[in-house]
């Protein structure tokens, strides 16, 4: 018993509607209703997948700065970059590291979720995987300082058998002064006399002064610029000379030659007043390769905000500059510096160039390739059609001509069983609309060659 419910005139109506619309899709395009389905199906799911793709290739508005130990210079120096970020409507997240080594393998653990931090260009640890990171470029020299008391030294030999603080665990210091002291002989597995001590700039420092320790390696990456000149301008603590600057740098290639000018510190008290070579490395930014590009366009915008203007070791425009070491410098990066921001970073507002540069990445592909396709399938089957329709023409063509040309009777009649092949082929033919024209000249065409084989068999 058939208990299907009989269908109202609403669901008619709406079936001819469904009907009409696919029909009307069929004539403007010439296609049939498998393959009209299937195209606007295929097409669906693309610009489906091209929105998807549109909102997921946005810039996150959140990104994980990784720093240095707090009122270092990193870290006044990443505030200055969250400043600027934050105009155009990005948050960065601040966080306080050791220093160089430690940002580094922040940057190497995906579990950390950092996305940037300040690395001095020469760290390097053999069992920190960095083929996901990329470089930004470097952003300014930093100095290795060696504070000492007593009296001048000028060769790092001399610290043998005294007590220096090389900075701490995670530290860029501590791996430059390690680095340093065992070209000079003094190994830190075996110091001999020397006592080797881990000690963060500010513990340094407060020991120096304290003359707890005799001499204490220090950079910016954990100190403040206010700390440094209060030591250089200190009559009992002195900054050394690297007298062998030239000759290390020779040897370590990563770490510069620097010069501090005569009165550089303090004109009026002439500090220093002598000229001082120092070394060290470059920083350089650091990011993960998945990085997107208009943050990578920020932060080097901020860069050249930043960096760009003259200090105590470098010119003004000296940085940033497009320079890489262990990690290579990326694709973006690159680009960068040679035409700085894109097209629509560059004359619209961050916001409304990120919308348009992702419509242009994902919807100009989209319909650049979609819409030739799409048009291409109803020319495809037309042409199909329109062979299908010259290919009976042709058979019923070859027909004639031997028909007319051949006077045997029994050769005739296999010719007449041929015609009612084609005759019965082109009759199961399925036209569309646009081929009726051509299909019922064919037709036509049947029916002459039907009228002059009788003629000939009367």
């Amino acid at each position: 018993m058939n208990t299907t419910p009989p269908k109202t005139s609403h669901d008619l109506e709406d079936q001819k509607e469904y009907h009409y619309g696919l029909r009307t899709i069929m004539e403007l395009f010439d296609i049939g209703p498998t393959v009209a389905i299937t195209v606007l199906s295929v097409a669906f799911l693309v610009i489906v997948g091209g929105v998807i793709a549109f909102f997921r290739s946005a810039p996150p508005s959140t990104i994980n700065f990784s720093t240095g130990p707090e009122d270092s210079y990193f870290h006044k120096t990443a505030l200055r970059y969250a400043k600027a970020l934050a105009k155009n409507g990005v948050k960065v997240n601040v966080h306080t590291s050791d220093g160089s080594l430690q940002n580094l393998e922040r940057l190497a653990d995906p579990k950390s979720k950092m996305d940037i931090a300040f690395v001095q260009g020469g760290i390097r640890d053999r069992d920190l995987k960095t083929e996901n990171l990329v470089s930004l470029g470097g952003v300014t020299y930093q100095p290795l300082m060696v504070f000492y008391r007593g009296k001048k030294i000028e060769l790092l030999s001399e610290l043998t058998g005294k007590s220096v603080a090389i900075g701490s665990e995670g530290s860029g210091t501590r791996k430059f002064a390690l680095r340093l002291l065992g070209a000079n002989g003094i190994k830190e597995k075996d110091p001999g006399t020397t006592k080797l001590l881990n000690m963060d700039a500010d513990d340094a420092i407060a020991a120096l002064e304290k003359k707890e320790i005799d001499a204490a390696f220090i950079m910016t990456e954990s100190a403040s610029n206010d700390d440094v000149r209060k030591l250089s301008k200190s009559d009992e603590i002195h900054l050394m000379n690297f007298k062998q600057a030239a000759a290390i740098n020779r040897r370590i290639d990563y770490l510069n030659v620097l010069e501090v000018p005569e009165g550089a510190i303090d004109l009026g008290k002439n500090i220093p007043d002598h000229d001082i070579t120092l070394v060290g490395p470059m920083v350089e930014l650091i990011a993960t390769n998945d990085l997107h590009p208009a943050l990578s366009d920020l932060l080097l915008d901020a860069a050249v905000e930043i960096h760009s203007r003259p200090n105590l070791y470098q010119k003004r425009g000296e940085f940033p500059t497009p320079v890489e070491h262990a990690i290579k410098l990326s694709e973006d990066a690159q680009r960068f510096y040679k035409s700085g921001k894109s097209l629509f970073y560059r004359n619209l507002p961050f916001w409304l160039a990120s919308l348009v540069s992702r419509f242009v990445v994902v919807f100009l592909p989209i319909a650049v390739l979609l819409i030739p396709a799409i048009r291409f399938v109803p020319v495809f089957f037309r042409w199909r059609t329109q062979m299908k329709i010259r290919r009976r023409y042709r058979d019923l063509l070859i027909l004639e001509e031997k028909f007319k040309n051949e006077s045997d009777p029994s050769r005739r009649d296999v010719l007449r069983k041929h015609f009612e092949r084609i005759d019965t082929e082109i009759s199961k033919m399925r036209v569309r609309a646009a081929f009726a024209n051509e299909f019922y000249s064919l037709r036509g065409h049947v029916d002459y060659v039907r009228t002059l084989m009788s003629k000939r068999f009367a």
